[in-house]
């Protein structure tokens, strides 16, 4: 019986090339040579990472069973005629830092921090009307040793593009925040691979509006962007959760196992990369 070995580019799942083999072969070597150069011209387009991250790199995968359950706390404050809606994870992320580097950013977390934070930036794709805050910069590091761990932490604030909310309003905004209400949020979203409906050459099109921007203020690091770019962006957050416990036990000797929203993606407007890196022991 003959068997077809589709070979793809492991991001975002574009054939490469399709050849017959049978249940014992192995991919030939000139073929290995060519999905190389592949990789190398993608990257050169812009459509395929070249990151520092030597950890697997794969794509979602479809999974079945009930929609996530996301617990979360809705508080409310107002600044002058202005009411402010804001949403917080019921359960403290502490296994999960956000450090700045100054020219980058780096994401550190467990599996549970990964899935929470996925589910929060879906949350964020489909409400353009709140304030989406993920307090972490009070959190300790990981036990393993992150390079240039001199950065500053910082919390994380996600919010829609139409809201115009300005950032330096936040310290106020924050500081008359109320116990809040507690509300389980059902997002179906999360087990499902749409993924692959995302057009990513239409990404580096001039007229691409879907792009992230970035403020600092307060301590916080401001993500603004589209529903579009939230929805997409979090699924490296569930890559990290479904994937990051499986790869790192199986390689003790480079237990590293990352992805990245990265400039060549073409989702990053005035706005730095971010290193995401799943960690399985943390300080207590």
């Amino acid at each position: 019986m003959d068997l077809y070995m589709v070979v793809t580019d492991v991001r975002h799942g574009t054939i490469l090339h399709t050849v017959r083999t049978t249940p014992i072969q192995v991919a030939p070597s000139w073929l290995v040579g060519q999905t190389r150069g592949r990789g190398r011209r993608l990257r050169d387009e812009g459509l395929l990472t070249d990151s520092a991250c030597s950890g697997e790199r794969s794509q979602p995968t479809h999974r079945n069973g009930e929609p996530m359950k996301l617990p979360v706390v809705i508080h409310r404050a107002r600044l002058g005629a202005d009411e402010f809606r804001v949403v917080r994870p019921a359960q403290p992320l502490t296994r999960a830092v956000l450090i700045d580097h100054d020219r980058h950013l780096d994401a550190y977390l467990d599996q549970d921090a990964a899935r929470s934070i996925a589910g929060l930036w879906m949350l964020a794709a489909r409400s353009p009307r709140s304030l989406i805050h993920l307090p972490m910069r009070a959190n300790h590091p990981p036990a393993r040793e992150v390079p240039d761990d001199v950065g500053v932490q910082l919390d994380l604030v996600l919010l829609h593009h139409s809201l115009q909310f300005a950032p330096s309003h936040w310290k106020q905004v924050r500081g008359r925040l109320g116990p809040g209400r507690p509300q389980t949020v059902s997002l179906p979203e999360a087990e499902h691979d749409d993924v692959a409906v995302a057009d990513y050459a239409a990404r580096h099109y001039r007229e691409n509006r879907d792009l992230f921007h970035q403020h600092l203020h307060a301590e916080t690091l401001f993500m603004t962007g589209s529903t579009k770019v939230f929805r997409e962006a979090a699924r490296h957050f569930l890559d990290v959760a479904r994937k990051g416990p499986g790869y790192v036990p199986v390689h003790p000797s480079y237990p590293h196992f990352c992805t990245e929203l990265h400039s060549n993606d073409g989702i990053l407007g005035d706005a730095r990369e971010i290193h995401i890196e799943y960690f399985d022991q943390w300080n207590s």
